[in-house]
Parts: C-alpha cells; structure tokens; sequence
C-alpha cells in the first residue's frame, strides 16, 4: 500500500494558475485586493484541478497513540490521559468536536497505538501496538511498524475521500507526542534541541532543559540518519505521527487539499515530504502555534500559515479554525460577479 501511495502522488498542476489568475482578475475587485484569499484559491484550484475548487465538506482525522518516553517524565499530564481523551472524543466533548461541528466536517477518531482499549462512536481501531518504547533505551518502534502506521494513516485517509470529504484536516493526541516531534525535528534537520524544545502540553519552565536532555540523549543512543526518513521515524517517532504522515500521502495521492494544524502536524508533514517531495504542493498550514520548534519546522517546508492565534491544543482544532478561510477563498470565486455580469466599468491594470 506505501509504495502505491508514494507511486500515485503527482506534483500540483501549476499550469492551471494561469487561468485562475485570469478569473481572479475578472471579478469585481480591484485585482489582488482580496490577498492571500486570492493566492489560497490559485493554490486549491493547481492541487484538485478543478477551476471552481470546493473544500466542503472537510475530513477531520484524530490518531491517538502512546510514546514511551512518557516514562522520562516529560509530559504535564499522566500516560492514562491519551485513552481518556479518546473516550472525550467519542463523546465530543473534545475542543476538536466542536470546532468540527461547527464547520460541518465528517469527524474519525483512529487509535493506531493507545495503550490500553478504548471504543466509542467514531472510534476507528487500527492499533499498530500498545504504544511506542522508550526511545531513550530502544527504538520506538521496528520499521515494519512505521510502515504500518503510515499505511493505517492512508487507508483513513481513503475512507475521508471515499466519504465525499474535499479537504483534509489531520489532528493527533499523544501524551509525549511533543517530545517526539521535537526529536524528530532536530534529527531531519540538524538543528539543536535546545531551539526546538517547548512546553507542549504546559510542563513548568523549570523542566524544559530536562526535556531538553532526555532528547539529546536519546539522539546519541540512536543516532538516526537524516537521509532514511522512515528510518527516523521508526527510532524516534509515534505511531500517531506515523499515521498523519500516512494520511498527508493518501490525500496527496488522491488530490485533496491538506490543512496542516500546528507543532506535531507540521513535524508529520516535514516526515511526509521526505518520503514523498510532491506532497508539499497539497499542503496549506493554518496556524503558527506557541511550540518554537513550529517556527523552524515552518521554515523548513518554507511555509508561511494563515492565523497565529498562540494556540498550542493540538487535535487539529488550528486548522478547523482556518478551514473557514479556505471555504470563503472558494466562495469568493464562484459566487462574485464578474465585472462584465455586472455590469461594472473594469479599471487599469497598469495603474
């Protein structure tokens, strides 16, 4: 499945901006007076090669799994809270429900690695294992195992579009996940952990330099090579970041728009254009969250979001938030008027 995946995804169709632009310049506004509006509908028209794009109804999918490096101590909250917060989730009560409820979005839960049995309406099991290992003492997971995680990520990613979902929206919950990502990040980038390092689900400033060296040393035990994602992943990452990994690919291959929400979102995306370079023409980042490491991940897929609301929840509530900005984007081009159905006198270009 991974490799039929990574086979179908084709670049963007830039050749289509062209026209969009035209269309773009014909409705009646002075031309690029609606901003980045403008340059996101070029982009969702280039990745589903439809001139009149539409993004309704969007996709949410929630991966929840269990990191062994819980065990260091690095999290705010007990390990126990990710299985809780996926019973919250059956019951939507969860700050992703009702950001997805509000935008009308079909919602999944998919446990690909809680440690413990969770169920619930909505509640996807696709469990790859009971958690990650420490990844201070082992690899977090075999590479069959990340493998399987990315493909649980596709196949979820599949039911969103075969569900009629036009846009995709990808939330995680991970008691950990930030320590993660953040080693993740240093490992495919190089930078140092002490820049990428942040208080993820709100641990005291006192315990960051903790986090700091629990990841440090965990880079040397393991000593991942930049060049094998998949290889990075299996050592340092989580299931759940696998699967968003996975389910960026599934979208891509199959031309629907990705809305990327914040820190472990975007560690996910960066994994996924290291397998698979043509993914990032399908990205579109919501939010700059309060995580630093976010910042330099951004910086890497040279992206630049569309809110910074100092958000730092996670779930994919960052870009159910935005999703309403794409939708407008679309409106904007098919429901304005043009300035010859208008009736209106077009102005100089060249002013």
């Amino acid at each position: 499945m991974l490799a039929d995946t990574l086979a179908a995804i084709a670049p963007v169709d830039d050749t289509l901006a062209a026209t969009a632009q035209t269309r773009l310049d014909n409705l009646t506004k002075p031309p690029g007076s609606l901003g980045r509006l403008e340059s996101l509908v070029q982009s969702l028209i280039c990745m589903s090669g439809d001139i009149v794009p539409r993004v309704s109804p969007p996709g949410v999918i929630v991966f929840a799994a269990d990191h062994g490096v819980a065990e260091e101590g690095v999290s705010a909250f007990p390990q126990e809270v990710t299985a809780q917060m996926v019973t919250n989730f059956a019951a939507g009560g969860a700050a992703i429900n009702v950001f997805a409820r509000q935008i009308g979005a079909r919602l999944e839960v998919v446990d690909v690695g809680v440690n413990g049995d969770v169920e619930g309406e909505g509640v996807v099991c696709d469990k790859v294992r009971r958690g990650t290992a420490n990844f201070c003492r082992e690899d977090a997971m075999s590479l069959a195992e990340a493998k399987r995680a990315i493909e649980v990520g596709i196949r979820a990613a599949g039911r969103s579009h075969d569900a009629g979902c036009r846009c995709l929206i990808v939330g995680e919950m991970g008691i950990a996940n930030t320590t993660s990502s953040s080693a993740l990040l240093a490992a495919l980038s190089g930078l140092s952990v002490s820049r990428l390092v942040g208080q993820g689900t709100g641990i005291d400033i006192s315990r960051l330099s903790h986090k700091a060296e629990v990841i440090e040393g965990a880079l040397v035990a393991r000593k991942p090579d930049p060049a094998q994602p998949l290889e990075v992943l299996a050592k340092l990452g989580g299931l759940e970041i696998a699967a968003m990994a996975g389910a960026y690919l599934g979208a891509a291959a199959r031309r629907m728009p990705i809305l990327v929400d914040g820190f472990i979102a975007t560690v996910a995306a960066l994994v996924a254009c290291r397998l698979a370079p043509a993914v990032r023409g399908y990205l579109l980042f919501a939010h700059r969250s309060c995580e630093p490491g976010h910042d330099a991940a951004l910086e890497l897929l040279e992206a630049r979001p569309l809110l910074d609301l100092q958000l730092r929840l996670g779930e994919g509530t960052g870009a159910a938030l935005a999703f309403p900005l794409l939708e407008a984007a679309c409106r904007m081009l098919s429901e304005m008027a043009t300035f010859a159905s208008a009736g209106v006198a077009s102005g100089d270009k060249a002013e």
